[in-house]
């Protein structure tokens, strides 16, 4: 397998999941910006120059959802997801998916008008909403973290997922978290396995 990656993206997702599976795969690295990833070549494997993608042979996929369910389909063998019919599968889905369909949104205003945006084009209304925005998603998933470790039962690719979304709000945007100290302790957690270590590291 071969994994089109940058730091501080999604792609660290991608290589969290592998390494956590223990599976081999080489890098195709990129700088986040990088001309390199609106070449024409690049823009055949991904149509918006993005990453990841992750190709298997002959298949190529992206969307970092996409590629965890792909590679836990094929390669899982039942890691890293509950028993499909049980309570806890269900709740797995649903915080699989909650990243990308509610905390993302906001998180991705804030990288563009914090990171991206030079300060001159910046616009605040726009960080104050996005800011608030998250702050309401992100508490959704502190209220449900009470009592618990993980957010299905034992680690699962959800805690992949929400869980980058997680340390991403907290320690690259900055996001307050005194009012979250079930997110806060989960973060570290996360943050404490070396899987993410080396994902982040690549």
């Amino acid at each position: 397998m071969k994994l089109y990656y940058a730091q501080n993206t999604r792609a660290v997702r991608v290589a969290w999941l592998l390494e956590e599976l223990g599976l081999e795969y080489e890098i195709e690295k990129f700088e986040l910006g990088s001309p390199g990833m609106r070449a024409p070549e690049y823009l055949k494997i991904h149509p918006m120059g993005r990453v990841p993608v992750l190709e298997d042979g002959d298949i190529r996929i992206f969307e970092s959802g996409a590629i965890v369910q792909y590679i836990l389909a094929l390669y899982g063998n039942g890691r890293l997801q509950p028993a499909v019919g049980t309570q806890e599968f269900a709740t797995y889905l649903q915080w699989l998916h909650f990243c990308e369909g509610m905390i993302m949104p906001p998180v991705n205003t804030l990288v563009v008008e914090t990171v991206l945006l030079p300060p001159e084009r910046r616009t605040e209304l726009n960080v104050k909403r996005a800011t608030k925005l998250l702050n309401q998603m992100l508490m959704a998933v502190e209220h449900h973290m009470e009592g618990r470790s993980f957010l299905a039962g034992d680690f699962t690719a959800a805690d992949i997922m929400t869980g980058h979304s997680v340390t991403v709000s907290r320690d690259m945007l900055k996001i307050d978290f005194s009012d979250k100290p079930n997110l806060d302790a989960y973060a570290d957690r996360l943050l404490a396995r070396p899987a993410l270590q080396k994902a982040r590291s690549l």
